[in-house]
């Protein structure tokens, strides 16, 4: 049975739960899950969750991501991005030095408001069914962190370009790039996305359909399959006996002062006598002992 996880280039027009049904269609297997969802217009780096893998979703540790997204100033939309309805247009006269000093505004810990086009829930009700309904409800401002912002491309004739964003879990970029513009008095929505890493995956590992269409046919699927444990490499490892093997994977409890010597940290991967990964663990200091956190 196949698992691990399979780092998908996820194309335009497709939702994240679009690209599981095709691979479904293609592997032969329901069992499969994905992390980080994108819009439909986005494009660029999902990982997706096979087999007993897919145990890891609710696990996976928060990790940054980077994009590159298209931008044009002038325009505001009802979704901050270019498929929306038009609410203001503005013309333009935006250097490119004005545009950088306004982004470096928008970098460390930023807050968002989420925009009303998004899944985050008020009420019960996800905002873009409240949206769709025409219903705008006050939506309390989140904490991001933008690593870094870069201009990577700018025309001040026409208002467009390209920036680079590296983040952390749950920013906006086409929020983002609302702020941006509304900074500058002009306004500015997303006209592209793509999602260049996410968790230490990268578009120069993504795989196209049609790649994972002949990995299949060749027998070799398997071979682009990344181990689980690789999402878990920040944690420090511990190998178990056979019989702590056997007790762990059994759920027991096990005793950190019998473990020997093992790193001053909460959470661990965990290896049985064979080296097979076998899950995440977390260390209870007050009660001295090892406990399961998933088995995958």
């Amino acid at each position: 049975m196949l698992s691990g996880i399979l780092c998908m280039n996820k194309p335009e027009g497709f939702t994240s739960f679009d690209v599981i049904g095709k691979l479904r269609g293609i592997l032969k297997m329901k069992r499969l899950g994905h992390a980080g969802t994108l819009d439909p217009m986005a494009t660029g780096v999902l990982p997706i969750f096979v087999g007993s893998a897919t145990k890891a979703c609710s696990i996976m540790p928060i990790g940054d991501k980077s994009y590159l997204a298209g931008f044009k100033l002038g325009i505001v939309t009802d979704t901050q991005d270019i498929t929306g309805k038009v609410l203001e247009e503005k013309k333009v006269s935006v250097s490119k030095e004005q545009l950088k000093t306004a982004a470096a505004g928008f970098t460390g810990k930023i807050m968002q408001v989420p925009p009303m086009y998004s899944a985050v829930s008020v009420g019960g009700k996800r905002l873009y069914e409240l949206a769709r309904a025409g219903i705008e409800v006050e939506r309390p401002a989140r904490e991001a962190q933008i690593m870094s912002l870069e201009i990577r491309e700018y025309s001040k004739e026409t208002g467009e370009g390209v920036l680079y964003v590296h983040c952390g879990k749950g920013t906006y970029v086409r929020t983002l790039i609302h702020d941006i513009g509304a900074s500058l008095g002009c306004g500015g929505t997303m006209t592209s996305l793509v999602r260049t890493s996410s968790n230490g995956f990268s578009i120069e590992d993504a795989l196209s359909f049609e790649d994972v269409e002949r990995l299949c046919s060749e027998d070799r699927i398997g071979e682009a399959l990344i181990p689980c444990d690789r999402l878990f490499a920040g944690y420090p490892a511990i190998k178990l006996s056979a019989k702590k093997t056997e007790m762990y994977k059994n759920g027991v409890k096990l005793m950190l002062e019998r473990l020997g010597e093992i790193p001053d940290s909460d959470n661990f991967r965990v290896y049985g006598a064979d080296g097979a990964f076998i899950g995440i663990a977390l260390a209870d200091r007050e009660n001295g002992v090892l406990r399961v956190n998933k088995n995958l």
